[in-house]
């Protein structure tokens, strides 16, 4: 795998991360559960944030993040305006730490143990970009379902 790749697939799902958030023409809607969803997007979104910053950032880039996964499913109301601009800042420290990275470096062991046991640093990116795109279909669907 090119780590080139690797940051085509962030970018690319990132920007339309923040496309969905703009998409969204009440923006209160953003911070609504209905119809059967269990989370907003709202707080989709500020979970992909932090888990981003977290792995990415924090993991790769040394990036000085303290993440608190809880305030990312509790939180409430927050502006359109205001997750655009974190959308913005984790795009950018996810291509900086990325960028840090040498296709080789893919194989090393990630340098924090995520699951019960080590993994590689490739498989770890691999995951995080299909969490993404997970959690991207769910916001867009929250979207098109409750955003009317």
């Amino acid at each position: 795998m090119n780590i080139q790749n690797i940051i085509f697939l962030f970018d690319r799902d990132l920007s339309r991360l923040k496309s969905e958030m703009e998409s969204y023409k009440n923006e209160n809607i953003i911070w609504v559960i209905d119809k059967g969803i269990a989370n907003s997007a709202g707080n989709l979104c500020l979970h992909l944030i932090g888990n981003l910053n977290t792995y990415v950032g924090l993991g790769i880039g040394k990036v000085d993040y303290v993440r608190n996964r809880e305030v990312e499913f509790s939180s409430k109301g927050i502006s359109k305006s205001e997750l655009l601009s974190k959308i913005e800042a984790t795009q950018k420290v996810v291509q900086t730490s990325l960028m840090q990275l040498e296709t080789s470096d893919l194989e090393n062991e990630f340098p924090m143990l995520v699951w019960e046991k080590p993994t590689t640093t490739e498989f770890l990116l691999i995951h995080l970009t299909t969490h993404l795109a997970y959690h991207l279909g769910q916001i867009n669907y929250h979207r098109r379902l409750l955003d009317e």
